[in-house]
């Protein structure tokens, strides 16, 4: 997943960049009872579920060395008229119960990170993922996300540690989109990582 990722940011900045980390909580296939949980989420409304199962992954992240020291938590923003429609963002729902589980972890060795929901924004719709090739993913979320330079310049610290955010990781085309906008304001000394419930391995 993170070797993965990585790829795809190099596909739009010919910048150096350290080895950027990804995590997941579980694979998302065919055949795995898995991949309902996130289909639930997103479209079923049941957002107590996607909540309970961040935590887990939360408590997993704020426990491992690569992770521990996030100190701010994105989710990756929907359109606002997509956002409308659904009446919540699952990447927020999620990225709201991690920085929970962040807090409730051992306070003497973990960051207790900043969870902002506006930083990034998603400046024109684009079309679903779902049923998209490699390359129509890459050239639908591209340009698509901007950082707003007023909630920017609000941010009551500057980070270190950047973690994005969304519900499954597939190309990683929207997760690279998300980082190379945030590029923009962030120097290359900043990590930003990604962290999804599901990963799609054979994408």
């Amino acid at each position: 997943m993170a070797e993965r990722y990585n790829v795809r940011i190099q596909e739009h900045s010919t910048a150096y960049e350290d080895f950027s980390r990804a995590a997941a909580l579980f694979f998302y296939q065919e055949n795995a009872g898995y991949k309902w949980i996130p289909q639930a989420l997103k479209y079923e409304g049941r957002r107590a579920l996607g909540r309970y199962f961040a935590l887990r992954l939360g408590r997993e992240l704020a426990r491992s060395p690569l992770f521990a020291d996030v100190d701010l938590i994105l989710p990756v923003p929907l359109h606002p008229l997509r956002r409308f429609r659904r009446g919540y963002n699952q990447a927020g729902v999620l990225a709201q119960a991690l920085v929970e589980a962040y807090a409730s972890a051992c306070p003497a060795s973990v960051t207790q990170p900043f969870y902002c929901s506006k930083l990034v924004r998603r400046t024109r719709a684009t079309r679903s993922q779902t049923r998209l090739g490699g390359e129509e993913k890459r050239q639908n979320v591209a340009g698509a996300f901007r950082v707003n330079p007023h909630v920017f310049v609000r941010l009551p610290f500057s980070p270190r540690h950047i973690l994005v955010v969304d519900d499954v990781f597939t190309s990683g085309a929207t997760l690279a989109a998300v980082h190379n906008a945030l590029r923009v304001f962030f120097p290359p000394e900043i990590r930003i990582s990604v962290a999804t419930l599901a990963f799609v391995p054979g994408e």
